[in-house]
């Protein structure tokens, strides 16, 4: 593990548990942060037999690496890492810009390395089932999207993170670092974007950190989305969507602020006559992990399936899913909607690799 943050606070504690089940013949071998105290204290329960704050001491001694450090040393990283013919699992967003973005999904496909990028939400029960739905077509063909996501800003509280203030690491604020799941998620769900348009603002004046966000979408399809992406002050309310699809003969909808807990909804569906709503719940061997402390057995178990299938994706030989080429799909979008913003909303075109 390259990173002892609070996301890598998440994959460890999902590794543990994933390992003491016996689902997976896996160990975590060495942890790496700028931070020697963290990487002891990630090292511990892992009985990890590295600890280090040099990425390249670290590097020849295992098999796959996660990398969970601020932003703009991520490609650095997989690149080292590529190099050693490494797996590699990468944090979103891949990079502070789409160039870096695409030069490291370029990167990975030269090596051969197998690769993932942690857009999690794709393993949470309730975006799943809902893609599901609309790729069933029992929602008629899909019309609109509305989806709202906010936050506090996460310098502070339980993340922490005082690099995404600083645009120089981050890249820019809510839409990048973390409405890149929800650009990803209505990718996954309706398909490809060929247009947008898209308004910023900064109220926490940290400079280039937008911590308000609003695009419109447009789809190959002809269907439209609305997002509004929101960092405020609230410290009592942490990350909480809520995305509503309304197709030509039904509407969907997950909302995690009537129906707490974002990955297991339930999902409500409205259709002529018929109103319902679908449990989500996670797999049984996810709520059956070895973790002590409820409250992180349900973050931890939000990242269980993503690295499960990442590690059997490296003991199989084979790809993993979703790998960064689907990540810098997202970072196309990302990076439209921002110059749509800074051209005071004209629309642009999104360009497809």
């Amino acid at each position: 593990m390259i990173g002892c943050g609070f996301i890598a606070h998440l994959h460890s504690r999902a590794l543990k548990g994933i390992i003491d089940a016996g689902l997976v013949d896996a160990r975590v071998v060495a942890t790496c942060d700028a931070d020697r105290s963290r990487a002891e204290a990630f090292a511990r329960p892992h009985r990890a037999d590295i600890v280090t704050t040099d990425p390249d001491a670290l590097i020849g001694a295992v098999d796959a690496v996660w990398i969970c450090t601020p932003t703009s040393s991520h490609r650095q990283l997989l690149e080292r890492a590529a190099a050693a013919d490494l797996a590699i699992f990468c944090e979103k967003p891949l990079a502070p810009n789409l160039d870096d973005a695409e030069a490291m999904a370029a990167t990975v496909e030269r090596a051969g390395v197998i690769n993932q990028v942690g857009l999690v939400l794709r393993t949470a029960p309730v975006f799943a089932t809902l893609r599901g739905l609309v790729q069933s077509g029992r929602l008629g063909r899909p019309m609109a999207v509305v989806f709202r996501d906010d936050q506090y800003l996460p310098n502070q509280g339980q993340y922490a993170s005082a690099w995404r203030a600083d645009v120089s690491i981050a890249g820019g604020g809510t839409l990048i670092e973390h409405s890149i799941h929800d650009l990803d998620i209505l990718r996954w769900m309706v398909g490809e974007v060929e247009s947008v348009t898209g308004r910023s603002a900064n109220f926490a004046g940290h400079e280039g950190i937008e911590d308000v966000a609003v695009a419109t979408l447009t789809f190959v399809s002809g269907a439209t989305a609305s997002l509004t992406s929101v960092w405020h002050q609230i410290l009592t309310r942490p990350s909480t969507r809520r995305l509503e699809v309304v197709g030509e003969e039904g509407i969907a909808l997950i909302d995690e602020e009537r129906y707490p807990g974002r990955s297991v909804g339930p999902l409500r569906i409205e259709t002529d006559g018929v109103i319902e709503e679908v449990p989500c719940p996670m797999p049984t061997w996810v709520d059956e992990l070895p973790i002590a402390d409820p409250a992180w057995r349900r973050f931890a178990g939000e990242y269980a399936p993503a690295n499960r299938a990442f590690l059997e994706a490296v003991s199989e030989g084979r790809p993993a899913a979703p790998d960064l080429s689907v990540a810098v799909a997202a970072h196309r979008v990302a990076e439209a909607v921002y110059r749509s913003a800074e051209a005071g909303g004209v629309p642009m075109r999104v360009v497809v690799g």
